[in-house]
């Protein structure tokens, strides 16, 4: 089974595209909007794994790898442990500064997926493989979605 089939899957996005998202191309106002609305939309649950607490408005994108292009096709409620799977290399990097513990980020793809850690690490590695090969280009940004907001 590929990565991207696993109902949590992890999304790396291309390196010209960092911090190139909903949020840093609106205002505070518009973002607090959004993500709320998100959250309702969701019954203020994850919507992967359907637990209640703080939760992360994440979006979702599409990838055409012919024409480097990034459309934002939707958006999720998801809690801290889904979107630190979203997001695992980020995750690293907070396990490596103390602040996450990375284990249990991996426990909780394992559960969800029910899959082993060694299905874990090899997802990781198809996941991060197909980043480099993104990472060679320069993408273009659709976020016309959030117009529906």
């Amino acid at each position: 089974m590929s990565y991207q089939d696993r109902l949590l899957n992890i999304e790396l996005v291309p390196e010209s595209s960092w911090c190139n998202n909903v949020r840093s191309h609106v205002k505070k106002s518009s973002w607090d909007r959004i993500r709320k609305q998100v959250y309702k939309d969701y019954q203020h649950k994850c919507g992967i794994c359907n637990s209640k607490g703080a939760l992360a408005a994440h979006e979702i994108w599409n990838y055409d790898d012919s024409s480097s292009k990034q459309t934002l096709i939707g958006m999720i409620a998801l809690c801290g442990l889904c979107h630190h799977v979203k997001h695992i290399g980020f995750a690293e990097v907070l396990a490596n500064q103390g602040k996450l513990n990375f284990q249990r980020v991996v426990n909780h793809y394992c559960k969800i997926n029910k899959c082993t850690n060694d299905e874990f690490w090899a997802d990781r590695e198809e996941a991060f493989y197909e980043w480099s090969k993104r990472s060679r280009n320069t993408w273009s940004v659709d976020i016309s979605y959030i117009e529906r907001y």
